[in-house]
């Protein structure tokens, strides 16, 4: 049963900096969260990285097929050999039959395991809110969902078909699910979203085996607020979904490790320059944590949600978005050196 929608935060003011969605009008509590308008086809074709257009880029390097496969937000698909020039987009998800059928799909990254390709993908429905916080949000479903196919180029189908299925806590607004494997189980670690909480989480849940279910309820990792980089939106005068929410934000979980065995974890928030990227580490060398926050963002220019992948020669790359001022996110590709206990960013990648 969905909620009762309320009174939300107040809109932003005209002219003010502000994520996902047109600024409201005025009026009273209770309207429906902005709705995108409709996103523009993109024609079908080869082009260098740089005329990509996509936030929350993961790219997925084949070893089978020698292929990397790009994919974010949006859920296109390019495919490339060399990382400079990409074909594409591909339609590679197929989601018939679930309530997630002709939604969009956030944060879209693929994992190969067990001999199976799984995406993971964050869909949300905002004519079904889960519960409103007075004077502030109207929480609309989120769920990071797992979907499985035999090959990187689809089609991808729900791994559990049933109408209605949520992988994790239906009343919780999760966003931005990745897969890590510790000690032979299989983790999604994913964002418990500000919106709901005010002050974000990163969070995981253990799997079953067959990745179908979670067979524990979620554990939190770490606050956002416990990152001195991560600044809270209303006192930097950033205003989401065209409303003043007050509180800090998690996004974009990824895990690795660094030569010498440290566990880190990937993740955004927002700071001086808008959006950041950071990194925290496992004190223990455990998901369990505990977990210390970097001091400052690893790359604070409005970039963030980066993801570490390998070329096939072994050259470890660093994969963001950025955007200049008020301009379209696009991928960039840097060079990292994982060889001490802590990740360093080094130069723009040359191809």
């Amino acid at each position: 049963t969905p909620a009762v929608r309320g009174e939300q935060a107040p809109p932003a003011d005209p002219g003010q900096r502000n994520f996902g969605g047109p600024i409201p009008a005025p009026g009273p509590g209770g309207q429906q969260p902005p709705v995108r308008p409709p996103r523009p086809e993109v024609k079908f074709g080869t082009v260098p990285l740089d005329q990509i257009s996509m936030s929350d880029p993961f790219v997925y390097p084949d070893e089978k097929s020698r292929t990397y496969y790009l994919i974010g937000s949006g859920g296109r698909l390019y495919k490339s050999q060399d990382l400079k020039m990409w074909t594409g987009p591909y339609s590679v998800i197929d989601l018939k039959g679930t309530w997630m059928d002709g939604r969009f799909v956030a944060a879209a990254e693929i994992h190969y395991i067990g001999g199976r390709y799984y995406l993971a993908g964050t869909w949300n429905d905002h004519n079904h809110p889960i519960e409103n916080i007075p004077r502030r949000y109207n929480v609309p479903t989120n769920q990071t969902q797992l979907l499985v196919a035999d090959t990187p180029d689809g089609p991808f189908k729900p791994l559990v078909p049933e109408f209605e299925f949520c992988l994790g806590p239906g009343d919780w607004d999760i966003i931005d699910g990745t897969l890590y494997e510790e000690n032979g189980t299989t983790y999604m670690v994913f964002v418990h979203e500000w919106t709901q909480i005010i002050d974000g989480t990163m969070d995981y849940m253990p799997l079953s085996k067959d990745l179908t279910r979670r067979t524990a309820e979620p554990t939190t990792i770490f606050r956002a607020s416990e990152a001195p980089w991560s600044k809270e939106m209303n006192s930097i005068g950033e205003a989401t979904f065209g409303r003043k929410m007050p509180g800090w934000v998690t996004d974009g979980p990824q895990m690795f490790r660094t030569q010498t065995g440290k566990l880190g974890m990937l993740w955004s928030s927002w700071g001086d320059h808008r959006y950041a990227q950071g990194v925290a580490y496992s004190t223990s060398g455990s998901i369990k944590g505990p977990w210390v926050q970097e001091k400052d963002a690893l790359k604070g220019d409005n970039s963030g949600h980066g993801m570490l992948f390998r070329t096939f020669d072994g050259k470890l790359l660093f994969i963001l978005h950025h955007a200049e001022a008020n301009g379209p996110r696009k991928p960039e590709i840097w060079d990292v050196d994982d060889s001490g206990d802590k990740l360093v960013l080094k130069d723009r990648y040359r191809f």
